[in-house]
């Protein structure tokens, strides 16, 4: 049994099997764990050498969300909703990008309009603790800014990392520049903190919970995302997502909070 787990690759039911041979006081439960413990290495020293020689391209993963409507008759709205995210995953390198981009017309007035830009390099100092710099620009005149240029580096640490669940941590300084919609300018040194939580609940359905701070003297902002993702066919999956943005300190005639409620499709490359 032992055998044909390693074989398929299953490293939760050789954990299993183990546990279970050593409560159990099976004579072979040392022999087995040594043979564990060398497929685990061999595996670790072939995961290392695919990714020191694989090219750039070919270590890329993503997953492009969209979500649209329209509605005609006592009401005339459309909305469009588009998110893009990439990551590369390398030995000791890891990069991601975001791209997003919201917009919604009522009776032909503007009613949302939101752009983001995201990148993040990693350098991993061993599996759980590396560094971090981000990169971020937004637009949203609804929140009541034109543009805001974020500039942050810090220390990352993946606290939950196992079959299933994933949990980083990210703390640093940073630095922001942002222009209002009535035409001043803030720039301001900050704090920076985020949260990136995946939880896979069954093959098919996942838990993601996204959360970053910038805390600072004048205007702080918080942003979060909670979303429930279920395949649907092959690498298409539905998004059931809630957004919440946070300005403590808007300008005048805008509120704090804005949240947004929003289903799409997702596929996965």
């Amino acid at each position: 049994m032992l055998d044909a787990a390693m074989a398929a690759g299953a490293e939760g039911e050789v954990n299993t099997l183990l546990k279970y041979a050593r409560s159990a006081k099976v004579p072979a439960s040392d022999a087995m764990a040594r043979k564990a413990a060398a497929w685990r290495q061999e595996r670790t020293v072939s995961a290392q050498r695919r990714l020191k020689e694989a090219d750039f391209l070919s270590l890329v993963k993503g997953r492009a969300e969209l979500a649209a409507f329209e509605t005609t008759g006592n009401t005339q709205n459309i909305g469009l909703s588009g998110k893009l995210d990439l990551r590369r995953e390398g030995l000791r390198w890891r990069h991601k990008l975001a791209l997003q981009a919201d917009y919604q017309e009522s009776f032909g007035i503007t009613a949302r309009e939101r752009y983001v830009a995201a990148y993040e390099p990693n350098y991993k100092f061993h599996d759980r603790l590396y560094a971090y710099g981000a990169l971020q620009y937004e637009s949203d005149r609804f929140l009541g800014y034109r543009d805001r240029y974020s500039a942050s580096s810090g220390v990352g640490y993946s606290a939950i990392r196992r079959t299933g669940m994933t949990l980083d941590l990210e703390l640093g300084p940073a630095f922001r520049s942002t222009e209002f919609t009535d035409f001043t300018v803030e720039r301001n040194f900050a704090a920076r903190g985020s949260i990136d939580f995946d939880w896979k609940l069954s093959p098919s359905i996942t838990l993601r919970q996204d959360a970053s701070a910038y805390v600072q003297d004048a205007n702080s902002t918080v942003a979060s995302t909670t979303a429930l993702q279920a395949r649907v066919l092959g690498p298409v999956s539905a998004q059931f997502s809630y957004v919440v943005l946070y300005e403590s300190m808007p300008p005048a005639g805008r509120v704090n909070t804005d949240t947004t409620s929003r289903a799409s499709l997702v596929y996965e490359f």
